[in-house]
């Protein structure tokens, strides 16, 4: 077993992406994803009690940096077994397998992946210690917008920000690294809440209502009404605050689109696919007639995605094809708007 295995079994079409990108930053991008989720099986465990995964998540970052033998072997004996994926099952006993390729990157790597896993860890905590964890619990939701912005910030800009740090090494940037690193955290706060949004009534059944209370008291809805798909359509204007929030970030995309490399192509077909998709999905999401229905799975289908990849090579080669591709997506919204 390798971490390219363990990232392929883990996440087929992350590991197509990371095929695209230039050799030098494929290891680093890897064991941070890997690292990332393997968090994220700490966070969603049956087998430990909330306060227990509550305590792993808040030390996995000094683990991963200080890297104590006894503390692992005892974190991977709890978390081991039981589980329906035997891919997480891989992914749990290799956790020295992925410290062994850690530990072999730079030092300027190995810190931007702590930095990305504290933030990413952060937002597991807030899951943990915010919301209900007892099962079939009513939702609790958070108080105001900021921290929901906040919340993306963790779990999606942050990850946008590491995205971009590790461009910028093999890129020549024509802006500040600073303006560039803050385009990528924008555009990671958008597909956060492209996230959020897909799995709302997954989420509600957890127990966690991402959108704040002082959103949901405007259309007179409580987090327990939230559990309701009749309520969908008292849900919609805070539906579309907030995809029209991620559409404001998503924006970003022109410019940082315009600094990446026509010589890396498959660098700017990695930042481009996941940039378009996700404008495919807030369309879809917006179209949703009952998005709180746990039934109504949205998801761009099969077709788009064979387009955009068949697409590639007139987006490598055109800034301006992307910037016009993604403008004719985003237009939708704004028709669908005026026809409202």
């Amino acid at each position: 077993m390798d971490t390219d295995i363990l990232l392929k079994n883990t996440s087929r079409s992350l590991y197509l992406s990371v095929q695209a990108l230039p050799r030098a930053v494929r290891p680093a991008f890897s064991i941070a994803y890997l690292l990332c989720r393997y968090a994220d099986t700490i966070a969603d465990t049956h087998l430990l009690a909330q306060e227990l995964r509550l305590s792993w998540i808040r030390q996995f970052p000094s683990l991963l940096e200080k890297q104590p033998p006894k503390l692992i072997e005892e974190l991977t004996h709890q978390i081991s077994g039981k589980s329906d994926n035997p891919y997480e099952e891989e992914l749990i006993k290799n956790l020295p397998l992925c410290l062994e390729q850690f530990n072999q990157l730079s030092a300027e790597d190995q810190s931007i992946i702590l930095q990305v896993v504290r933030a990413v860890c952060q937002g597991m905590e807030i899951d943990l210690s915010f919301f209900p964890t007892e099962k079939n619990s009513q939702p609790r939701a958070f108080q105001t917008f900021q921290e929901l912005e906040h919340y993306c910030r963790l779990m999606g800009g942050k990850p946008g920000l590491f995205w971009s740090q590790l461009i910028a090494k093999t890129t020549s940037l024509s802006v500040p690294t600073s303006e560039f690193f803050s385009w990528g955290e924008l555009i990671g706060d958008a597909l956060q809440i492209v996230n959020i949004l897909r799995d709302l009534p997954k989420d509600l059944l957890l127990g966690r209502c991402y959108f704040p209370l002082e959103d949901l008291q405007k259309v007179g809805l409580t987090p327990q009404d939230m559990l309701l798909p009749s309520n969908s359509v008292r849900f919609n204007p805070i539906k579309k605050k907030w995809i029209h929030w991620g559409l404001g970030r998503l924006q970003q995309a022109h410019a940082y689109f315009g600094q990446l490399s026509k010589w890396q192509p498959g660098q700017r077909a990695a930042v481009a696919w996941p940039i378009l998709w996700t404008a495919d999905t807030l369309y879809l999401l917006e179209k949703e007639p009952c998005l709180l229905n746990p039934a109504h799975r949205v998801k761009i289908p099969r077709s788009t995605i064979y387009f955009t990849l068949a697409c590639t090579p007139f987006l490598c080669l055109s800034n301006t094809a992307f910037s016009l591709w993604l403008n004719h997506k985003i237009a939708r919204f704004t028709t669908k708007n005026s026809e409202n």
